[in-house]
């Protein structure tokens, strides 16, 4: 299935460099490295702000390595893969998860916005997986949306919640613990298909495992209570520092929404495209999951990471120019 449609994105995290492949990583960090010292010499804050925004922090090398020794350890590994092949936008697999992916396009002229929906039914509420950039674990790790899904066999894949801009929230991916720094409202999926909303200052990351979680998202606000769009959204600061203002407004947005026991919905809206799409408020984005059959949904990374991809291909148009900006990780289902 092809969609070749002109569109932007936004998103709350600054724009990070362009990820280089694999084979020149190693000279690209090395750059990075020169450019930190040199920048020293320029003052301290613009070397503070390369260090936080720019250089990578690398705290595990190689995750999927760490995943299947965590797995081992704890005796329960988990195969989540699944084996589908797609016709005519729809996907299925022998263990009965399936995924569906359409374009919605409402208005004219400047108040048109073109969004992406895909319909995820999950045979097992594992076959829905986490993945890093550069199958690395840290701050500022990036690579493109596509790049990632393909890399992991991914038949289909969204942006996640760019946890690598930020050292707070809660990490849990494919059942392993990455970070316990409870800060905001967070998004669980637990193992028996499940999903809820749960603040994260009043639990651990281990209570989580322990109850059942299989994946975390630490971005927000959440969208839906209810099947009810939640009062005020338009105004939430998901996070107090440098470059996470621009959520309010009309913007391109990515968002998870909850049908029923592993039946859940992704969209992608494009976005600052005058005549293609302008992209949508808080308020906006809660009323289309709420018109889709979400009893609960929940806002991830938008802006220039808001992405999907499927069999293959990117499907909408991030920053209206059809260029991906590399995320810190995806959530996807495989092949």
């Amino acid at each position: 299935m092809t969609f070749h449609d002109p569109q932007p994105s936004t998103s709350s995290a600054p724009e990070p460099p362009v990820v280089a492949p694999p084979p020149r990583r190693r000279r690209r960090r090395l750059l990075l490295g020169g450019g930190l010292a040199l920048t020293l010499a320029l003052g301290g804050t613009t070397a503070w702000a390369l260090d936080r925004f720019v250089v990578e922090h690398v705290e595990i090398a190689d995750v999927s390595a760490y995943e299947a020794s965590q797995a081992s350890a704890s005796g329960s590994a988990e195969a989540a893969t699944s084996s589908g092949t797609s016709d005519a936008g729809a996907a299925s697999s022998s263990d009965g998860t399936s995924v569906s992916v359409r374009q919605v396009v409402e208005g004219t002229g400047d108040d048109t916005v073109t969004y992406y929906v895909a319909d995820v039914v999950l045979g097992d509420a594992t076959d829905l997986r986490s993945a890093f950039a550069q199958d690395a674990y840290g701050e500022n790790i990036t690579e493109k949306t596509s790049d990632i899904a393909a890399d992991n066999d991914a038949l289909f894949a969204i942006n996640g919640d760019y946890y690598g801009f930020r050292s707070t929230g809660i990490v849990i991916r494919n059942g392993v613990v990455y970070r316990d720094e409870g800060a905001r409202e967070g998004l669980a999926f637990y193992r028996d298909g499940s999903v809820e909303v749960y603040d994260e200052t009043t639990t651990s990351a281990q209570e989580l495992v322990d109850a059942g979680v299989w994946n975390t998202l630490s971005f927000g606000p959440a969208l839906l209570d209810g099947g009810e769009v939640i009062d005020g959204i338009d105004d939430i600061e998901v996070d107090t520092n440098v470059g996470n203002h621009s959520i309010q407004g009309e913007q391109p947005r990515t968002a998870v929404g909850v049908i029923d026991e592993n039946h859940l919905v992704f969209v992608v809206v494009d976005g600052r495209s005058a005549g293609y799409s302008r992209g949508v408020t808080m308020t906006e984005l809660a009323e289309i999951m709420q018109d889709l059959g979400a009893t609960t949904a929940y806002n991830l990374d938008g802006g220039g990471s808001s992405t999907m991809y499927y069999d293959g291909e990117l499907v909408n148009d991030p920053l209206g120019r059809g260029a991906e900006r590399g995320t810190s990780d995806i959530l996807y289902v495989g092949e």
